[in-house]
Parts: structure tokens; C-alpha cells; sequence
């Protein structure tokens, strides 16, 4: 444990740090926020343009200008079940 901690804080001393590289610099950051709140590309364009997974893009993107996508309550489904459709209407129009 401490030749570990020893190696790390040498490596520190170096100008190393751990963990992976992230696969979008700043730059790259700043121009996929700028497509997304543009609202021109979507997500999956911006993934095509950088060549980085969904998730990536997603990770990088800020939390305010992010949708998340919006799930049914349990108050919705009874409401639609209230107004007589069955489950497979229910699922037909991609309620569940």
C-alpha cells in the first residue's frame, strides 16, 4: 500500500495523473453544445460528426439544456385506463 501511494505521489511530482483521456477535448465540448442548442443536429448526428458513442455526447452535454425523457406516471395510466383504452391502444400510441 505505501510503495503504491509512493508511486502515485511520484508520478504527481511529474506532471502524470491517473484515469483515462477524455475522448472529446474542450474544443470539441463547446462545438457539440453549441450543434445540440442550436437544435440543427441531433444527438446522433453530433455522435456521427466526432466519432464517439451517444453516451459520450450525452456525458459531455449540460444538464440544463439536456431533455430528459419524459416517462408515464402511474396518474396517466389509470387516467387513459379511465378513458377506456385498453393496453394494446395504450401501447399502439407509445404510452407504456
Amino acid at each position: 500500500m505505501a510503495n503504491t501511494r509512493d508511486g502515485l505521489a511520484a508520478a504527481r511530482a511529474r506532471g502524470r495523473n491517473g484515469g483515462r483521456r477524455p475522448k472529446l477535448n474542450a474544443d470539441q465540448v463547446v462545438l457539440a453544445q453549441q450543434l445540440y442548442d442550436a437544435g440543427a443536429h441531433t444527438v446522433q448526428q453530433i455522435t456521427d460528426i466526432f466519432s464517439v458513442p451517444r453516451t459520450t455526447v450525452y456525458g459531455h452535454l449540460d444538464n440544463a439544456t439536456r431533455q430528459a425523457p419524459r416517462r408515464a406516471t402511474v396518474a396517466d395510466r389509470a387516467g387513459r385506463h379511465a378513458a377506456g383504452l385498453s393496453c394494446r391502444a395504450i401501447i399502439a400510441v407509445g404510452g407504456w
